[in-house]
């Protein structure tokens, strides 16, 4: 027992940076330019799958895709400057796919037989369909109500959430890196070999170059290796399949894209509103809420942070539902939620600065309206993005899995609840997967499409089930007596903005704004 030299500890401390410490300015913008490479993945995937479907051409999906790094980018400054203040990256979200595809598939829509009056009549109705789903994020925020939901959290219930935050995402990475190995394996090598067993390599400076920019250093190189190979021909008869993965050149992105395009709210036209579209759309606003508290989560601990109190989880939850509202009225084809894989770099490059962020978000602003340059960043292939996510999703996880040293796992309750939760956690959304495509709609398919969409979008979230499962076991059985077990004496402290003198230090608005917005 003596040689036991690891006790649970509130705070990582194996980072260089805090959420409010910064490295120099010529390496802050080095990590802000990384943060914004990576968090293109997602941000070029959603329009991709969701624009043809809608009958956009590659120009409607260049423009889509600039609109969404454009809000991307006003939502990760709000969210960083007036929400949680964690250095969090809020960009598109997967769980709108669901309601999006019901929307697409509505009959009365695909009666147009013009494509692209098709695609602005579907962009309008989701439009539509966004800003109103947006009021119930913002009410659950600004009232409080979701940071008093947030008491039933202990870090046994958050354990699971928080694990699953990135393993949940599992489809995303090695199954996406196998649709072209030889440029997704190289990628995840390198990395691993940079980041880990380079980290001590300092050519300038004293700057751990390959532990801080591995993204940049090692993308850079596999990307040049992947034009190579496509102009050589070596994708020339292959699959559609590989040459979209793997060619550098089939997204059309540079050639579609113009030069300068300044994305303005209601640009597609008005929007058009349906009950069924709004219902539907709900459903994946509380499903990115959900998933969103348990990325918060990491971001905190990831940033050397205290977990964020109630009242700056309710605030942060509240900014989101307006970035949501900013997707709809710009018509980006999605909402917005927190990127799983910006955090994970948090821990990757061992930099949890605000700072880095908020300029992130700057440069996600600036290239949007610059097309044609954004679009060179925007054509690098998915399976380079996916070798990222294979590590940084797991990083996540791990991080989620350290909530259980403030727990008794030596309780066969607390053993129950966690392999349970985590278990049914991947096993519904996985059935629930199987069932669902784009024709057939889901599992659930009863004569009311919205109400398909509510229980296939739920149902289909890691998270959202998790969170289900893990906190109803752990507030139902043997409560009183499990306190201990559960971790809740360290994290009770942390309910309240004022339960620990650190908060201030992270939490506290800028511009004196807590004289008009008092924490509680």
């Amino acid at each position: 027992m003596e040689d036991i030299t690891h006790p649970p500890m509130e705070q990582l401390q194996d980072l260089e940076y805090c959420i409010d410490s910064n490295p120099s300015w010529a390496e802050t913008i080095l990590l802000a330019f990384q943060n914004y490479i990576l968090m293109l993945g997602t941000n070029v995937m959603i329009p991709s799958l969701i624009v043809p479907a809608m009958g956009g051409d590659n120009g409607d999906k260049a423009r889509v895709i600039q609109t969404l790094l454009f809000v991307a980018g006003l939502n990760t400054l709000l969210q960083a400057l007036f929400g949680t203040r964690l250095p969090a990256v809020v960009g598109g979200s997967f769980a709108y796919v669901v309601p999006i595809a019901y929307i697409v598939g509505d009959s009365s829509l695909q009666r147009i037989t013009d494509s692209h009056e098709r695609f602005l009549h579907t962009m309008r109705a989701i439009q539509g369909a966004l800003i109103v789903a947006s009021s119930i994020q913002i009410i659950l925020g600004y009232s409080q109500v979701w940071g008093l939901l947030s008491r039933f959290f202990s870090p046994l219930g958050m354990a699971p959430v928080v694990g699953l935050v990135g393993l949940g995402l599992f489809q995303r990475g090695f199954p996406v890196l196998g649709e072209c190995v030889e440029i997704g394996l190289p990628m995840l090598i390198l990395v691993i070999g940079s980041s880990q067993y380079l980290k001590h390599v300092r050519l300038f400076r004293d700057l751990p170059i390959f532990e801080r920019f591995p993204v940049l250093i090692c993308g850079t190189i596999v990307w040049i290796y992947s034009v190579i190979l496509t102009a050589s021909g070596a994708y020339r008869h292959k699959p559609i399949k590989t040459q979209l993965s793997c060619r550098t050149d089939r997204a059309n992105l540079i050639t579609t894209a113009p030069w300068f395009k300044f994305p303005y709210p209601l640009q597609w036209g008005p929007p058009t509103f349906s009950a069924g579209h709004s219902f539907a759309m709900m459903a994946a606003v509380f499903v990115s809420m959900v998933e969103s508290t348990g990325a918060y989560k990491a971001a905190a601990r990831l940033a050397i942070a205290t977990p964020p109190p109630a009242y700056v989880l309710s605030r942060g939850i509240g900014w989101q539902g307006i970035g949501v509202l900013l997707n709809g009225l710009f018509g980006t084809t999605t909402g917005a939620t927190v990127a799983v894989e910006n955090v994970g770099l948090l821990g990757l490059t061992r930099v949890g600065s605000r700072r880095v962020v908020q300029i992130s978000a700057g440069f996600m602003i600036f290239f949007s309206t610059l097309g044609k340059f954004g679009a060179v960043f925007a054509s690098i292939p998915i399976p380079i993005f996916a070798a990222l996510y294979c590590i940084l999703f797991g990083l996540v996880a791990s991080v989620g899995l350290s909530f259980l040293q403030f727990t008794n796992m030596n309780s066969m309750r607390n053993l129950i609840i966690t392999g349970l939760s985590l278990f049914l956690g991947l096993s519904i959304p996985q059935f629930f997967n199987e069932y669902w495509n784009p024709t057939r709609r889901g599992l659930v398919h009863s004569n009311a499409g919205w109400f398909n969409a509510i229980m296939n979008t739920i149902f289909s979230s890691p998270v959202t089930v998790s969170l289900a499962v893990a906190v109803f076991l752990d507030n139902t059985l043997e409560v009183e007596k499990s306190k201990k077990d559960r971790g809740m004496p360290w994290w009770v402290k942390f309910r309240t903005f004022r339960g620990d003198n650190r908060n201030e230090e992270f939490y506290t608005l800028p511009f004196n704004l807590n004289r008009f917005f008092p924490p509680t």
